[in-house]
């Protein structure tokens, strides 16, 4: 499962489009399934650095010392050449910010190919394995099919999810279950 705080639409258009190139050379490169895996783990990996995730929002940082050090990351995780060209790329062109972004884009549009719909779920903490499971099962029962969760934490929430598969929200967070009967007292007030 792709972790992912950042969401497609960041850069719209533009990270669809590096997505989409990259999904096109790795089909042609018969590599599809090890970049797929590869990203995921990318994600995963922007998500757990915090030094990693300075680098990329870094505005100062050199172009060619960003590179290097994107580079130098990916080698020593034991990305392979394409993804590493595919950050490097990314950083040439000034978009390192979008990188986490064009992560998620990749994932989305493998679901898409692959006919798997994905839910982002939101949570106050983080889902445990077990969680993911139950939670899965529970979509596949309500007619989803095969589902990729993409998770978020948001301690705002105070508890529960907010999960949305496509343009459907299922919106059970204690912030919103008190933000209605919040409403709801006023109304009656």
């Amino acid at each position: 499962m792709a972790s992912g705080g950042t969401t497609v639409s960041s850069g719209g258009g533009l990270t669809q489009r590096y997505a989409a190139a990259l999904y096109a050379l790795a089909e042609d490169q018969h590599a599809l399934d090890t970049v797929v895996d590869q990203m995921e783990t990318l994600g995963r990996t922007i998500d757990a650095s915090a030094d990693l995730r300075r680098l990329l929002d870094s505005p100062l940082i050199d172009v060619q010392a960003a590179q290097r050090a994107v580079r130098a990351v990916l080698a020593s995780e034991g990305f392979g050449k394409l993804v590493q060209d595919f950050a490097s790329v990314v950083v040439t062109n000034r978009r390192q910010r979008q990188l986490r972004a064009m992560v998620s884009a990749f994932a989305q549009l493998v679901a898409e190919k692959r006919g798997i719909q994905v839910a982002h779920v939101v949570s106050a903490h983080r889902l445990s394995d077990l969680q993911e499971q139950q939670l899965r099962a529970r979509l596949i029962e309500a007619g989803y099919g095969s589902v990729n969760i993409e998770t978020q934490v948001d301690p705002n929430l105070l508890g529960g999810l907010v999960v949305r598969i496509g343009a459907r929200l299922y919106d059970s967070s204690l912030k919103s279950r008190l933000q209605r009967l919040q409403y709801a007292m006023k109304g009656a007030a």
